[in-house]
């Protein structure tokens, strides 16, 4: 290992025993724990939304349908058929990442805004389904889900999820899903299956997107088809965007920064969109790269 690497493994390593450390005293209270909860699942969600579309290039709007799928996958294995946890991550990561098979193969040649409106539908009938399905609740939810979720997990699924897609893109796979976004005609003249690749990213995104869900519903107990609706996916899209487009730090920042911000306006929620469509048209059309970690490293040499 090089000194970096065990420079990173030690961080790690200190940052869960400090949390851990603060829990068993009493100073991360119930409150505290929901806040970074509710992080852990953004991060989740942001870096594996940042594989298809900072990375690739494919813009996707149905996310949350991936994190859905997951959430009742996981919700049904640990409620109906009365599993271990471990069992519900993987059968929800293996779940979404079935639906991301499903929805990637007809939309293989679909790029840009019609793409997103197809991503949109698909994410609008897992919805209508939810709704319709009297064995998952319909629109009553899905209720007494076991808790399962603690730090240990919550934890591990977020190092898991960064590993794993930082190794990936700086892989050889991961050179030619760059390519592939740079300009998919010359990768295609340069032989890189295009197709494969464009499957195998909406497949790993909503891997993830489905142990999201998992960790989620085994931590809120109920899970409804609202909660994983559109606007779910436009949060994820502003957390990528902010952080980043291609930017897996980016997205970790952003991800801290705005979950902490939407959980100060929760009681404004009005307020909280208005925050989001501001913070989406100055990126919209400034188009900065990784504006928030810029900003930080600015903050960080001028102290």
């Amino acid at each position: 290992m090089t000194k970096k690497n065990m420079i990173t493994a030690a961080s790690i390593a200190a940052g869960y025993l400090l949390v851990d450390l603060l829990m068993k005293a009493g100073i991360i209270d119930s409150y505290i724990f929901l806040n970074l909860v509710s992080i852990g699942l953004n991060i989740i969600l942001a870096v594996s939304l940042n594989l298809i579309t900072g990375f690739t290039g494919q813009f996707s709007l149905g996310h949350a349908a991936f994190m859905s799928i997951g959430a009742y996958a996981s919700g049904i294995l640990t409620v109906k058929f009365d599993l271990p946890f471990s069992l519900g991550i993987l059968g929800a990561a293996l779940s979404a990442a079935a639906a991301g098979l499903f929805i990637g193969i007809p939309t293989l040649r679909l790029k840009g805004d019609y793409l997103a409106i197809a991503t949109l539908g698909f994410g609008e009938i897992v919805r209508i389904v939810g709704l319709n399905s009297d064995y998952i609740g319909g629109a009553m939810g899905l209720n007494d889900i076991p808790r399962y979720t603690n730090w240990p997990w919550l934890y591990s699924m977020v190092l898991f999820t960064i590993i794993v897609i930082h190794n990936f893109i700086h892989s050889y796979h991961g050179r030619a899903v760059l390519s592939i976004k740079e300009d998919e005609l010359a990768s295609t003249a340069m032989g890189v299956p295009v197709s494969r690749y464009k499957i195998l990213v909406f497949s790993m995104g909503a891997f993830f997107a489905g142990i999201a869900g998992a960790l989620y519903a085994n931590y809120f107990y109920f899970i409804r088809p609202d909660s994983f609706g559109f606007m779910k996916s436009i949060d994820i899209l502003v957390i990528v965007v902010l952080g980043g487009l291609g930017s897996i730090k980016g997205s970790v920042i952003s991800a801290v920064v705005l979950s902490l911000l939407s959980l100060s306006l929760q009681g404004i929620p009005e307020l909280r969109m208005v925050i989001y469509a501001v913070i989406l048209f100055i990126m919209m059309v400034y188009k900065p790269q990784n504006i928030l970690k810029k900003l930080i490293r600015k903050v960080w040499k001028e102290a």
